[in-house]
Parts: C-alpha cells; sequence; structure tokens
C-alpha cells in the first residue's frame, strides 16, 4: 500500500501536525518520480481543502506540496485544476496583496509560484489564470512588494510565461506594468536581474498600446543608457545586454504612435541619439541604427525631413564599409531603410543625385536572398516615376541579366516577384527602345508574359503594359519571343477568365491590337477564335472595357 495514502488521512485541518506532513509531501513531490504517485494516492483533494484554513504555516506548507506535484506534471496539474485549487490560491494572493510582512511575503511567493508551475507551459491553464484577473493582482503585488527580491523575481518569471500569450496582452495594457517595469529596472544593478526584465518587456512591447506605455515610462531612457555602458565592453553579458536594449528599442518603433513620439519632428533626442549608431564600430549598433531608420521611415514626412538632414549618406557610408565585411544583418537592414526613404515622391531624385542606385549595385553579386530582396525593392522605388533614372539602369546589360537569372529563383518567391516588378518598372518607367532591346537581349520576355499570370493583380497588370511598350516600342525584335512564351494563348485565357479585373482585360486588349502587327501573331490571333471573346465584352459593366473591346472588335474584324 505504501505511506502516501496514509499521508492523505493525516493532513487534517484542526491538528498541530498537518504542516510537517504538508512539508513531507512538499519535499517527496521535489522527486519527480514521485509527483504522479502523489496523485494516485489522492493526495490532491485533501490538500486543496488546506488552502480554506487560516493558519499560516498550514498555508505555506500546503501552497509548496501543491507547487512541487504541479512541477512539470501533467497528472499534478490536471487534479489540481479538477479540485479548482488555483481559483483558491488566486484569490488568497489578492487578500494579502497589501501586507507587506515577511511571513507574508514569504507566503505570497510561494502561492505565486505555485501558480507558475501549474500553468507554465500550457496555454489554456494560462488562459484560465489570465481569466481569474491575475495580471492586475501581480502587477499591484510588483508594486507593493518590490523591495522582497525573491517575490519580485516569482512576479518576474510569472509575467515572462504570461506574457507569451496574445490574450494577455489586454489585460497588461489595462494596468500600470510599463511603469512598474520600468521603476524596478532603474534600481537593478545585476546582469541577471536586468536580463529578467528584459524577457519580460520583449513579449509586452509587441502591444502597440503598451509599447507606448513604455515610452511614457521612460524606458528609452533606461535602454539608452544601457548602450552607452555596454558598447564598449569586451565581457559576454555585455555584448548580451547592448543586443538585448538595442532589439528591444527598434521593437518600441514599431508603434506608430510610439515611434512619432521619439521622433518628434526629428528634433528628438532618442531619435539623435539613434543617428549616431550608425557610424558606429560595433555591428550591433550599426543594425540597429538602420532598424530604427527604417521604421522612422513609415510615413512620408518623417521620409522627407531625414533626407533633407543628410541620412541618406551615412546609410551609403555603412552600406560601402559593409561590401567587403559582408555583414549580411547589416547589410539587408540599410537597405530596409533606404527602400523606405525612397517611398516619397520628392526623395527620389535627391537620393539618385546621392549616389544610391551606385551604391546598391555594387550588391549586385550577393548569394544572399534577403540583401537580392532589399536591393531589388529599393532600385524600384528609386526609379518609379524617375525616366532618367530607369533608362540608365534598364540599358545596364549586367543589372538585367543578373534579374533574368533571379526571375527563376524558384526556391525565393520574393526575389523572383521583385526581379519580375524590377524588370517591368525599367520599361515602364523608361518606356525607352534601348531598353527594351536590353531586356529582350537579356531574355526577359518570357518571365515578363509569366508574370502576366500572376496570382497578383498588380503584378498581372505591371507585366502586361511592359510588355504592351515592347510591342509597340520594338516588336519586330521581341516576335520570336512573344511566341516561343505563348503569349497569344496567355491573353487568350486572360480576357476568357471572368475573374480577370477590368485593368487586366482592358491592357490584354490593348497588348493584342499592338502585336497584331506581327504576321506569326495575328496569325494566332485569328486560329484563336478573339473575336468572340471580344465581343463578349462589349457589355462588360466597365465603361473603359467595353469601349476597347469594341475598338478591338474593329480591329480583328478589319484585319481578319
Amino acid at each position: 500500500m505504501g505511506i502516501l495514502p496514509l499521508l492523505s488521512t493525516l493532513l487534517n485541518p484542526q491538528s498541530s501536525c498537518t504542516p510537517k506532513v504538508a512539508n513531507i509531501i512538499a519535499e517527496v513531490a521535489k522527486n519527480e518520480f514521485m509527483r504522479t504517485p502523489c496523485v494516485e494516492a489522492g493526495l490532491i483533494p485533501p490538500l486543496i481543502q488546506l488552502l480554506n484554513s487560516t493558519d499560516q504555516e498550514i498555508l505555506l506548507q500546503t501552497g509548496r506540496a501543491l507547487g512541487n506535484i504541479c512541477y512539470d506534471s501533467h497528472e499534478g496539474r490536471s487534479a489540481v485544476d479538477l479540485a479548482g485549487g488555483a481559483q483558491i490560491v488566486a484569490e488568497h494572493i489578492k487578500t494579502l496583496s497589501q501586507n507587506t510582512e515577511p511571513e507574508n511575503e514569504k507566503l505570497l511567493t510561494v502561492f505565486c509560484g505555485m501558480l507558475m508551475n501549474y500553468s507554465n507551459d500550457n496555454d489554456s491553464l494560462q488562459g484560465q489564470l489570465i481569466s481569474m484577473g491575475v495580471i492586475p493582482t501581480l502587477v499591484k503585488l510588483l508594486g507593493i512588494h518590490s523591495h522582497n527580491a525573491a517575490l519580485t523575481e516569482m512576479c518576474l518569471i510569472a509575467f515572462g510565461n504570461l506574457a507569451e500569450l496574445e490574450s494577455s496582452k489586454e489585460q497588461f495594457a489595462s494596468t500600470n506594468i510599463a511603469e512598474e517595469l520600468v521603476r524596478l529596472f532603474q534600481k537593478q544593478v545585476e546582469h541577471e536581474k536586468k536580463e529578467m526584465i528584459f524577457e519580460v518587456l520583449a513579449p509586452l512591447a509587441e502591444n502597440d498600446a503598451i509599447k507606448l506605455q513604455m515610452v511614457e515610462a521612460g524606458l528609452v531612457e533606461c535602454l539608452l543608457e544601457v548602450v552607452a555602458q555596454t558598447v564598449d565592453g569586451k565581457r559576454e553579458e555585455d555584448v548580451a545586454q547592448l543586443k538585448t536594449a538595442s532589439d528591444l528599442m527598434v521593437l518600441l518603433l514599431l508603434g506608430d504612435e510610439s515611434m512619432q513620439k521619439l521622433f518628434e519632428g526629428g528634433k528628438g533626442s532618442v531619435f539623435q541619439r539613434v543617428l549616431s549608431w550608425i557610424p558606429s564600430h560595433n555591428h550591433q549598433l550599426q543594425l540597429a541604427g538602420a532598424l530604427a531608420i527604417a521604421n522612422f521611415a513609415r510615413n512620408d514626412g518623417n521620409c522627407i525631413h531625414m533626407v533633407d538632414t543628410g541620412i541618406v549618406q551615412k546609410l551609403l557610408e555603412l552600406l560601402d564599409r559593409h561590401i567587403d565585411e559582408g555583414n549580411v544583418t547589416v547589410q539587408h537592414a540599410a537597405l530596409s531603410a533606404l527602400r523606405n526613404l525612397a517611398i516619397p515622391v520628392v526623395n527620389k531624385s535627391k537620393m539618385l543625385s546621392a549616389g544610391v542606385a551606385d551604391v546598391v549595385l555594387k550588391f549586385l553579386q550577393s548569394e544572399m536572398p534577403p540583401v537580392q530582396f532589399k536591393l531589388l525593392g529599393t532600385l524600384r522605388m528609386l526609379i518609379d516615376t524617375q525616366v532618367e533614372a530607369a533608362d540608365q539602369l534598364g540599358t545596364n546589360g549586367k543589372l538585367v541579366e543578373r534579374l533574368v537569372e533571379w526571375c527563376e529563383a524558384k526556391d525565393h518567391a520574393g526575389v523572383m516577384g521583385e526581379s519580375n516588378r524590377l524588370l517591368s518598372a525599367l520599361i515602364r518607367h523608361s518606356k525607352s527602345k534601348d531598353v527594351v532591346r536590353t531586356v529582350i537581349q537579356g531574355g526577359g520576355v518570357k518571365h515578363l508574359v509569366t508574370m502576366a499570370t500572376s496570382e497578383h493583380m498588380i503584378m498581372q497588370n505591371e507585366a502586361l503594359v511592359a510588355l504592351g511598350l515592347i510591342a509597340a516600342l520594338d516588336l519586330a525584335a521581341a516576335e520570336k519571343d512573344f511566341e516561343e512564351a505563348n503569349l497569344v494563348a496567355v491573353l487568350h485565357k486572360l480576357l476568357s477568365d471572368e475573374r480577370s479585373a477590368p485593368e487586366i482585360k482592358y491592357n490584354s486588349m490593348i497588348l493584342i491590337c499592338a502585336v497584331m502587327g506581327s504576321e506569326p501573331l495575328h496569325k494566332e490571333i485569328q486560329s484563336r477564335a478573339f473575336i468572340d471573346v471580344v465581343s463578349k465584352l462589349r457589355s462588360h459593366e466597365n465603361k473603359t472595357v467595353s469601349h476597347q473591346a469594341s475598338l478591338t472588335e474593329q480591329r480583328l474584324t478589319a484585319q481578319s
């Protein structure tokens, strides 16, 4: 029979032995092989009954016993859940939270530990604690008992566990958690304690409302101080703290309100300090600085201000330093920042004059898909509406050759999509016969025909417009490629498909008319009975489509 079932009979609230018996169970349950036997011996219900006691020692030992049985034990947690133990413990914590006597703080620490062992790594039990309202209670606890290291630590572990759950963020946002954590952080000297607080701040900072609360509570100043203290440090913990602090800083800038508050019209001291990270010799700070600029560059006003105050030059110098050093994450971050800065129309010519395209082209040989992706996006943003730049880049044989190569990067859909889009953009923005010829010679036509069948309407449209320009500017040179890529069949399918958007139908008909000047393509058009498909479109609800259908039908009839 063993001794465990006997212990259950000794757990009597009136007996003076009860605390000792509960203590024995707590010690036994430290052994992982004994937790399930404790449950099977029926110890959980009498232990839960003891939680109704008013004797502090009984409560302390009972909390320890339940906490140890729950540790990493599915059976222990299920039994406590079934008996409603968590609810009683949560109520106790709420009731006792104001009392700062050492004995009471000891009991609170045990109860918090018990709830952590009960819910650790278990989403549904953590969800249960959240719906019981444990979060506001623990935040209050942290404020009242911040002088007690053990209890503070227990609260931090609890927050770290609960903050991972999406449903917790709203509750955290309704408390003053940001203020309490910042206050606690300012008091810490030890690296380990700071790390513990960081581990709670990071998941919480994913919530935009909490980001703003953290900024308002002065977290940024704390982070900048950590950076200043650790930037030249050689110890492992300095490197770790620098990374955590600068990463968290970048995360805070992902919230629109928190970002704008720190930008302060480009005059903010935080913004200025972050700028000084870019020329730093520390890769982690360079990375965080470039990512921060990319995050500040999320609206036109900020972008225009930053370009006018010379940030582009700093980013170009940073990229130049990383052509040979080749730190991929820094390259990626700096290119992201440049891409965002290039979005407002007024910035494009300024950035082109500053030599952005030339520096970006130096990374054309990169074999890293993330760098390739950002490089393509940056160039595409820069040439939008910029005729001269599109002409210059579009006649760069090396660039076009690389784009055609990347158009086949099937393992990297993002790189493949961006290459196609840039190829199309070079033609659309330059409207130049030389660019069209470079793309034809580089073997780009077939990729644009494939792009016209993309699942993304915007890409289909860009492809059709580019193909229309190719046909208009140099049909003779493109004729063979159009045939081999089955352009006519693709257009027939786009016009027949009811799901095709009006713009797609319109541009497909424009393209049909444009390629009819080629004899072999004209023959293929006649053989596919286009006239039936087009005549149906004359009654299309979209006026532009129906009008173009009439014109196309006339062309088809006249030339049949």
